[in-house]
């Protein structure tokens, strides 16, 4: 129940829904029960055209016996109109009836839908807003499909759930107790003889539903994994294809969704089973009611008549309706708390990198970056010990090495994307922890090795983070990061739409754009990681006079292996195994002869 009304809180305001539900539906129940209520009158109506020797019905002295009370109207008009005009009458109020019933029917399922988007409309926001805020190295532990999958269809299942049965919870218990109040108003021998069905009822569906919880929550996380290898599947085509493994991964996709879809029909199997469990124990409690009150009413038995009879027997087929939703939302209970309670998990993952209570804005970088003894380590194996590095305002620092040496690593621990176990980064002398982190992401530009781009338009591209761009603005920078040229080439220019992730531009022309978006950023600190690396040569060369520009009078740190790209760079640091092993300019370092000879002349034996 703690995941329910957690979820419910989603919902919040309640009351402006839960006041005007309430007294539609209760209204409505009101009017539905009278419905067949009134079937007693006018049966008595058609078949007692009150002959002489029909006995009047005295004026009930309580409201609770309704029953009575609308025979005794019922017989009233049928005296002062008579049986043509009691009938037009009888058939009247139960139209008028029927048409409330409905009208009041229709407004609260419109409430409870106005409830169930509102819901979720904050719980989708939440989530995302959460996921959008936690730390980026919890997206490397992770699987992209799983968070969509909780965040789209795990929050689906969740808003019908809560608000579904919000509504089973409060209508269909009012209405089966309207239901056994006429029961009982009409006889109270019978009731108490039919009411043992209920509890009978009860304990078989809750039997039959014990495991759907298990297994709901167990199948969100199979459709998880299933849009996990969608999304790998479809992002991968090219290589998929290049490698003939498109049969491999249909079957690995294939096994996986005949995994989900066994799962779904064990689940189909409980959850409909109990909807003819309920009924046949309903219709069979109807039969034994005939059979018992009609025995009473031939052998001259009872005090009902045969119109009371009748429709009493008529009320009572529907107290099985109420019962019946309510033993149904059991499953779909148990589905949204399973949902639920993995929707939960990803609201309460707690970023592990927060601002400080004491954390300051850092408006402008003047003096230098510093690492001082900086170490940090992957759960498996350290990365960086001890690195301490000065980088001064306006220069350009480079990291070469071998591959996992560390130098993308280091490069996350400028803007804090990742925390240093031991040993700090300052900006001018302040720890990284110490800045609220947007102030400290506005202070950085970065162009990674894989293009980032949106699918969208080049201007909305190179204007990301920056909406009061103007279209000069947006231009100038394509010119600074040569695009420019390319940009106007394309059918519709700046207002040209990319396709998903840059399908549509060549690798030159999407990193060039990623420049051009660094540019228009004008921050004061640059990361450029491995920006050039996946280029061929007159792309490379295009790009690197772009970086070239974009790093004009700024503070640069460069990931990179080619030699075009470092060696104007005014400090070089060569990274292996997480430590500085040298450090100092081209000329200095090859003069060393020491590890970054030997990667230069392995660069240049290749090429």
């Amino acid at each position: 129940m703690k995941t329910y009304f957690r979820l419910l809180s989603f919902a919040q305001p309640i009351a402006r829904f839960a006041f005007p539900y309430i007294i539609c539906t209760v209204l409505g129940v009101i009017f539905n029960t009278l419905n067949l209520a009134l079937l007693a009158p006018l049966l008595s109506t058609l078949f007692n055209n009150n002959d002489e020797g029909t006995a009047l019905i005295a004026r009930p002295d309580s409201w609770f016996d309704v029953p009575t009370a609308l025979n005794y109207f019922a017989q009233q008009a049928n005296l002062e109109y008579g049986p043509h005009g009691a009938l037009r009458i009888v058939c009247g109020v139960i139209v008028i009836s029927v048409l409330l019933s409905n009208i009041f029917k229709y407004f609260s399922q419109r409430i409870m839908e106005n409830l169930r988007i509102h819901t979720l409309l904050n719980l989708r926001k939440t989530v995302f807003d959460h996921v959008m805020n936690l730390h980026v190295g919890y997206f490397s532990n992770q699987r992209k499909g799983d968070i969509i999958s909780k965040i789209a269809s795990d929050v689906q299942v969740v808003q019908f759930s809560v608000t579904g049965t919000l509504q089973v919870v409060f209508k269909e218990p009012l209405q089966l107790i309207a239901y056994i109040f006429m029961l009982f108003a009409t006889s109270v021998k019978l009731t108490l003889f039919a009411i043992l069905v209920i509890p009978v009822s009860a304990f078989l569906i809750s039997k039959i539903v014990k495991r759907l919880k298990e297994q709901a929550a167990l199948a969100q996380h199979y459709f998880g994994l299933m849009i996990s290898y969608l999304d790998e599947a479809l992002t991968g085509v090219k290589i998929i294809k290049a490698f003939n493994a498109t049969e491999q991964i249909k079957e690995k996709f294939h096994s996986e969704n005949v995994r989900y879809s066994e799962l779904g029909r064990k689940m189909a199997r409980r959850q409909q089973l109990s909807s003819p469990v309920s009924e046949f124990l309903g219709v069979g409690m109807v039969a034994i009611i005939v059979l018992y009150g009609g025995s009473l009413i031939l052998d001259n038995q009872s005090d009902l008549s045969v119109s009371k009879f009748v429709a009493y027997i008529a009320l009572f087929s529907q107290v099985m309706r109420p019962a019946k939703a309510i033993t149904d939302s059991f499953s779909t209970i148990h589905a949204g708390i399973a949902a639920g309670e993995r929707v939960l998990e990803l609201i309460d993952e707690k970023p592990e990198i927060k601002d400080a209570p004491d954390a300051i804005d850092l408006k402008d970088f003047k003096e230098a970056i510093k690492l001082e003894d900086l170490s940090f380590s992957y759960p498996a194996r350290p990365v960086l010990s001890s690195i301490n590095v000065t980088i001064p305002k306006g220069k350009t620092v480079a990291l070469v090495g071998p591959s996992g040496g560390g130098k993308s690593t280091l490069m996350d621990l400028l803007p804090r994307f990742i925390e240093a176990q031991s040993g700090r980064v300052t900006l001018d002398g302040i720890d990284v922890r110490q800045i609220k982190q947007e102030s400290l992401w506005a202070l950085f530009g970065l162009v990674n090795q894989e293009s980032m781009l949106f699918n969208d338009t080049i201007f909305q591209n190179i204007a990301f983070g920056n909406p009061d761009a103007t279209m000069e603005q947006v231009e100038a920078a394509a010119r600074v990061a040569n695009a420019h040229e390319f940009i106007m080439d394309t059918e519709h220019g700046y207002n040209s739409n990319i396709g998903d992730r840059g399908m549509k531009l060549s690798g030159g022309q999407k990193q060039r754009i990623c420049i051009a978006r660094a540019v228009l950023k004008n921050p004061p600190i640059m990361l450029l990681d491995e920006a050039t690396s996946a280029l061929d040569t007159e792309s490379e060369k295009l790009v690197q006079e772009a970086l070239n520009n974009l790093m004009k009078n700024r503070t640069s740190l460069v990931i990179a292996h080619r030699l075009s790209t470092i060696q104007n760079a005014d400090m070089i640091l060569v990274l292996d195994q997480g430590k500085v092993v040298e450090q100092g300019n081209h000329s200095e370092l090859i003069a060393h002869e020491g590890l970054y000879k030997r990667l230069i002349d392995m660069q240049t034996f290749n090429e």
